[in-house]
């Protein structure tokens, strides 16, 4: 018997927080029951495009969604869904660009049609008349409404009382605390007993990295031997190198790139800094607790996110020095996280049986419905 195929609807599979999520949960799936698909749209490929092949996804490729394509667009979405007519469920990601495929889909009478929040904000720029005319096209497309909090639900898809939380799990047991890998991941990085403080993001606006270098320069000065490792890629990580080096901190700024290795990269760490000026629920703060490191986060992040209880706050109103002495205050003892996730339902191993009977259930349950 062949199974169930999910067309799951992204941007581009790089290493980003969505797209580890859903490999996280693509890899445990029972493939013999439920495939996974990927309509992407980018013409690159993404970095985990090889591994998707590999367990027998396919990947779709569509043109990037703008407002001075939309026609074509949606032309070849009904092309797309004319031709490829075994899908039951399609679970799009692309926040409110979601409503596009989504609408395309219940005109293609699929019964499932999931639109899953990802984010709590997107600022105000000249895309925000689009944004809004997308959300407009959002109204009665999905037939579930998922989130990855409270927050980023509501800010989507407004005050509902239908929708769904879905955590954004991890694999637990790869993340857990252990002084080998610990030693032998810093002695790659040459790094012996400083304070390693780490960030793992994209170098875009959002993430503020700005900011983050500049509490690092307050940390350097009553710690110069202390080390920052920045992992990621993105537009503006050729101003951050700049910066870096005008303040004089480039021996104490590794730029470490995409990596695979982020378990190993938090072994190597002693505090976790994430001072974003908006999130929905970050997977890589869940990895970060994972790994029982102490995190400091910014305010604008949902409550939501402190799983563990090893996650504090701090306020993107106070200022870089004051963000820093809370970092050299923390307490920076580890240890091993995994029962509070598995219990708070963020461990992938559970959460993927859940998200694998949500789909099973509700394509047949939504599609007696239609009939």
């Amino acid at each position: 018997m062949n199974p169930m195929r999910v067309l799951q609807v992204v941007t581009i599979m790089n290493r980003g927080g969505l797209e580890t999520m859903l490999m996280n949960y693509y890899r445990k799936m029972d493939r013999s029951k439920i495939q996974f698909d990927f309509m992407v749209h980018r013409t690159e490929r993404g970095h985990y495009d090889d591994e998707i092949e590999e367990l027998g996804g396919q990947i779709f490729r569509m043109p990037p969604i703008k407002p001075g394509n939309y026609s074509t667009y949606f032309l070849l979405l009904k092309d797309f869904f004319a031709k490829q007519r075994e899908y039951r469920v399609v679970h799009a990601h692309n926040n409110e660009n979601s409503s596009f495929v989504l609408r395309a889909a219940k005109e293609a009478n699929i019964p499932c049609r999931i639109a899953h929040s990802h984010l709590s904000d997107l600022g105000l720029d000249y895309k925000l008349p689009f944004r809004l005319y997308a959300r407009h096209c959002m109204k009665e497309a999905p037939t579930h409404y998922f989130a990855c909090s409270k927050k980023a639900g509501s800010w989507l898809f407004g005050e509902r009382n239908d929708i769904t939380v879905m955590n954004n799990a991890v694999n637990a047991e790869e993340f857990i605390f252990d002084f080998e890998k610990r030693n032998k991941i810093r002695e790659e990085l040459n790094l012996k007993n400083e304070l390693v403080v780490g960030h793992i993001g994209r170098f875009n606006r959002q993430k503020n990295h700005t900011f983050l270098i500049d509490i690092f320069k307050e940390i350097s000065r009553k710690k110069p031997d202390a080390v920052l490792l920045l992992a990621g890629e993105g537009g503006l990580r050729k101003e951050m190198e700049e910066k870096v080096f005008k303040l004089g901190l480039s021996k104490n700024v590794l730029f470490l790139g995409v990596r695979e290795d982020i378990s190993s990269l938090l072994q190597a760490m002693d505090i976790f800094l994430f001072p974003s000026l908006f999130e929905g629920l970050p997977v890589v703060l869940i990895e970060a607790q994972a790994s029982g490191l102490p995190v400091i986060a910014s305010s604008a992040i949902t409550k939501e996110t402190n799983v563990t209880g090893k996650l504090s706050f701090a306020d993107l109103k106070e200022s870089a020095v004051k963000w820093a002495d809370k970092i050299l205050s923390s307490n920076l003892e580890r240890g091993n996280c995994t029962s509070i996730l598995r219990e708070k339902g963020y461990d992938t191993s559970s959460m993927s049986i859940w998200l694998a009977d949500f789909y099973t259930d509700k394509s047949k349950r939504t599609e007696e419905v239609l009939l």
